[in-house]
This record gives structure tokens, C-alpha cells and sequence, in this order.
């Protein structure tokens, strides 16, 4: 009689194939940026113009640190910074065209190498995985809308 394996056992083994899976994405990637940097410029990319403090809480970290990698970003021409209308105080953040051109290349990189992988799978893998991305997707939306 088959069992299923106990849902912490599950979590457990998706956690550690999920970490090594975005950690040999990040080396295929190339990039000489922190994972903290990509993920800051791919929030700016996609929900930008943002302020520092609306980055921050995209990124789920302290405004220091959302300072701390703007800074960062900014030093290496990948942001863009503009006044904020509606307070003189702040400023917004966009992705400059060579932050979006790196951006660019980092994805097709890592869509190639997972691409490249898929294609020594049988079809039924493929499909299956297709699924589990689906169902991740599903659970981390879930849990942004709490």
C-alpha cells in the first residue's frame, strides 16, 4: 500500500530542490550583482517607478537596506532616479535602459539553461513540472493577497 510522505518531509525536500534550483539559475546568470541587487532591479523593472520606501516593502526589507542597494544600483547605471510629484522629499526609482538590457540577458541566460534541462525530460516530466510551477505560482500569490 503506497503512503504519502509526511507534509513537513515534502516541504522539506521542495525547500532544499528550490534553493539549489535558484542558486544554479544565479550562477548561470553571470551576473557580478547580489541576489538582493537582481531582485531590487526586478521589482523596479516590473512594478517601477517606485519609491525607496515602496521597494522596500516589495522586497520585504528595512528602508536602510532598500537605500543601502538603490545606491548600488545607482552607482552602476542601472536606476533611474527622478523627483517624487507629490513629496519633495523622496524620489522614484525606474529602471534605466541598461539596467532593462541586463535584466534582458540575465532572463534569456536562465531561460535557456532551464530550457536546455527540460528538453532531456520525457514529455510526461515536462508536463508535470509545468503543473508544479502552476501550483507554486498559486501558493505565493495566495500568500500576497493575505
Amino acid at each position: 500500500m503506497l503512503t504519502n510522505p509526511p507534509i513537513a518531509d515534502v516541504a522539506g525536500h521542495l525547500r532544499l530542490v528550490v534553493a539549489r534550483t535558484a542558486r544554479r539559475l544565479r550562477q548561470e546568470a553571470g551576473a557580478d550583482l547580489s541576489p538582493s541587487m537582481i531582485s531590487a532591479l526586478a521589482s523596479i523593472d516590473r512594478h517601477g517607478p517606485l519609491t525607496p520606501s515602496e521597494l522596500a516593502a516589495h522586497e520585504r526589507v528595512q528602508r536602510p537596506t532598500a537605500t543601502r542597494v538603490l545606491a548600488r544600483l545607482e552607482d552602476l547605471g542601472l536606476i533611474d532616479r527622478a523627483p517624487d510629484p507629490s513629496d519633495r522629499r523622496s524620489s522614484l526609482i525606474s529602471t534605466s535602459a541598461e539596467g532593462r538590457t541586463l535584466l534582458r540577458r540575465q532572463r534569456s541566460r536562465k531561460n535557456q539553461y532551464l530550457a536546455r534541462r527540460l528538453a532531456t525530460l520525457e514529455p510526461d516530466d515536462v508536463a508535470t513540472l509545468e503543473r508544479a510551477a502552476a501550483i507554486l505560482e498559486r501558493m505565493l500569490d495566495e500568500e500576497g493577497r493575505r
